[in-house]
């Protein structure tokens, strides 16, 4: 069972804003985006054994520059920012050890040599062999400096983002003059992000918000004489009124409970936005029992589309298969509205039917490197295209708003397997289910606890059960597998009379070869044909 999300996000954009608002705006983002490089610095020399005392002498370095509220806000964003830059040199440490892995594999193997379903084989050629050695001590000196740079607890983080940081030896090919890159480039490094405080007026000192969506920004100690309200602090001419989720969010001012706002321009569309975010409590999960009470929703994630089924709690396919398309290409912003649009109308049509959704939980971390598919570079470009974890957690949020269930299964062979037993059988005149759809089958199969392959028939010589049992579902220690089926009543039964039509209640009392009832010892043997 997925849990649900501990957290909520809505924006808000801060119109007709007057110049002097925004020369303010920059003023101040630019003076703490200095101090939050700074700090950042000095997390970063501290390394792992930074302790509770470091953390107060660096917010007490920052106060004088700021206020103890901003150097809060500042110290935790340093601080979440190298852990996060710490988990991504885990990751990166665990890529490099999968490739390793894999080469040292294949070149312990004769060249030429083929390859399994689980472990690839030799290399094709001595030319291959040869680059694949080089390209071995490559990443084993890689993997060597990792390995220091983690236990020494150093990370690289960029302040502003790396890719827009190359991007400023690429302005040709990013169709962006140097004006327009230093202008992103300084909105990426300001600092206009205060963390809410409880029991504190509307929930936030630093940057407030009244019910009313007026803006107000307590400002540093350097540029208090900016400030157009009293106590040190600057109104803004905007105003906000959150669309989404603004009854929430007015609850929460109104009672002084904590909200973190965060201020930022969209030099693009020359706009700014206020983004207002708080924690809530972790969403219960029903039990596992619960959600398969109606049976559920198959969703297998591809490329291209989600293809889903609905399955009933026998885990047989109901209806006609499922297809919510969405197009990745294009900038990031369009690639998440179509996301966001092939779920919510999965989940309207799982809300409509009160059903549950059993998804994959994919990871493709370890599946994109080039030493594990070589020279496969349109099936590596496939799988990083897919979205797995950016429609997981949109996924996750947007369904429990709507009170519905997620539940996550092993990928494994799911598209092998539904192909294999789900395909053909679904295939009709008027029908005619993917692979894809098949998968969706098998993944719905899963977590309703049901094996993945289908009932088979009884054995085709002779219907006994000489051959072995007659459905591959009950095993040889299942209670009542030797009994009839029940009748279950309903208009679909047909009256039988009574002393009519009735079939033997257990199998094992039957005379027939292999039963266990001709191996007991009270047993009569059959006389001799001879006699």
């Amino acid at each position: 069972m997925v849990p649900g999300p501990c957290g909520i996000a809505v924006r808000d954009r801060l119109k007709h804003l007057t110049g002097e608002d925004e020369r303010v705006l920059r003023l101040v983002g630019d003076h703490l985006g200095t101090l939050a490089s700074r700090d950042l610095k000095a997390r970063c020399v501290a390394g792992s054994e930074h302790d509770a005392e470091l953390w107060a002498e660096r917010k007490r370095a920052l106060t004088p520059g700021s206020s103890s509220r901003w150097a809060g806000s500042i110290t935790k964003a340093s601080h979440d920012q190298w852990a996060l830059a710490r988990r991504g040199q885990l990751a990166h440490i665990q890529t490099l050890q999968a490739g390793v892995r894999t080469i040292e594999h294949r070149l312990s193997l004769p060249v030429g040599q083929a390859g399994s379903r689980r472990a690839p084989g030799g290399y094709r050629s001595k030319r291959e062999w040869f680059a694949k050695t080089r390209r071995l001590h490559v990443l084993t000196d890689r993997l060597d400096a990792a390995r220091a740079d983690w236990e020494a607890g150093r990370v690289g983080v960029v302040r502003g983002g790396k890719r827009l940081l190359n991007t400023r030896h690429h302005l040709r090919a990013a169709g962006l003059t140097k004006e327009q890159w230093r202008a992103r480039w300084r909105a990426g490094r300001r600092f206009l992000a205060a963390d809410g405080e409880s029991v504190k007026r509307f929930g936030n000192e630093t940057i407030r918000v009244t019910p009313d969506g007026e803006v107000s920004v307590k400002l540093p100690a350097p540029l208090a004489y900016l400030a157009n309200a009293p106590h040190g602090r600057y109104v803004l001419a905007a105003t906000v009124a959150f669309a989404h989720r603004g009854e929430q969010w007015a609850d929460r001012i109104q009672t002084n409970r904590a909200v973190a706002y965060r201020i930022h321009e969209d030099t693009i569309r020359g706009r700014w936005y206020l983004t207002a975010s708080w924690t809530i409590p972790p969403v219960k999960t029903v039990p596992l029992t619960t959600a398969r009470t109606n049976g559920l929703i198959g969703v297998d994630t591809n490329a291209d589309h989600l293809a889903a089924w609905r399955l009933d709690t026998h885990g047989n396919p109901v209806g006609q298969p499922l297809r919510f398309d969405y197009d990745l290409s294009g900038t990031a912003a369009h690639r998440d509205a179509q996301i966001r649009h092939a779920l919510i109308r999965l989940l309207h049509f799982a809300k409509r039917h009160g059903l549950a959704i059993a998804v994959e939980d994919l990871d493709f971390t370890a599946d994109k490197t080039r030493e594990k598919h070589g020279r496969r570079k349109t099936f590596r470009k496939l799988i990083s295209g897919m979205p797995t974890a950016r429609l997981r957690a949109r996924l996750v949020s947007m369904a429990a708003e709507l009170g519905i269930t997620i539940v996550a299964v092993d990928p494994a062979y799911t598209s092998r397997w539904g192909a294999q037993h789900w395909q053909k059988p679904l295939t009709s005149t008027h029908r005619k289910p993917t692979r894809h759809d098949a998968a969706a089958v098998a993944i719905g199969r899963r977590a309703l606890g049901h094996p993945i392959r289908r009932r088979t028939a009884p054995p085709p010589a002779h219907r006994s059960d000489e051959q072995g049992h007659r459905t591959v579902q009950a095993g040889s220690a299942a209670p009542g597998r030797e009994e009839p089926r029940p009748r279950i009543p309903g208009p679909r039964t047909r009256f039988v009379r009574t002393g009519y039509g009735a079939k033997a209640g257990n199998q094992d009392t039957q005379h027939r070869s292999g039963c266990p009832a001709e191996h007991e010892p009270w047993q009569q043997d059959s006389l001799p044909l001879s006699l």
